[in-house]
């Protein structure tokens, strides 16, 4: 039987929760994977995966670490929650906003409108 493991659980502990499964979820995308993949190497449902990430407090450890286990092998737990993952760092570099800046004559006339 299923119980709602959202009401037994204090708030700060729900955002532990949230933030474990947006790691997770960061995780895969800077791995470059896509969820489905993910979800199948770990052996669980795509609708799983889409708890796990969205850190639905009811999924199982086993589920979370097999997860883990899935996208990057061999990475301590320690690490995801310390993000310490060269591929997350290689991530957040892509994220960086980049320099503007002014266009030329030519693309200028083409954004006058």
């Amino acid at each position: 039987m299923k119980r709602d493991e959202k009401a037994m659980m204090t708030a700060q502990r729900l955002g532990e929760a949230k933030d474990l499964g947006a790691k997770l979820a960061r995780l895969r995308v800077a791995r470059r994977m896509r969820q489905a993949d993910a979800a199948l190497r770990a052996g669980v449902s795509r609708s799983t995966a889409v708890l796990i990430e969205s850190g639905d407090p009811g999924r199982t450890q086993a589920q979370i670490l097999r997860y883990l286990e899935a996208i990057a092998p061999g990475l301590p737990f320690l690490a995801l929650l310390q993000e310490d993952d060269p591929s997350l760092m290689a991530l957040l570099a892509r994220e960086k906003t980049q320099r503007v800046r002014l266009p030329n004559a030519a693309d200028a006339a083409d954004l006058d409108f």
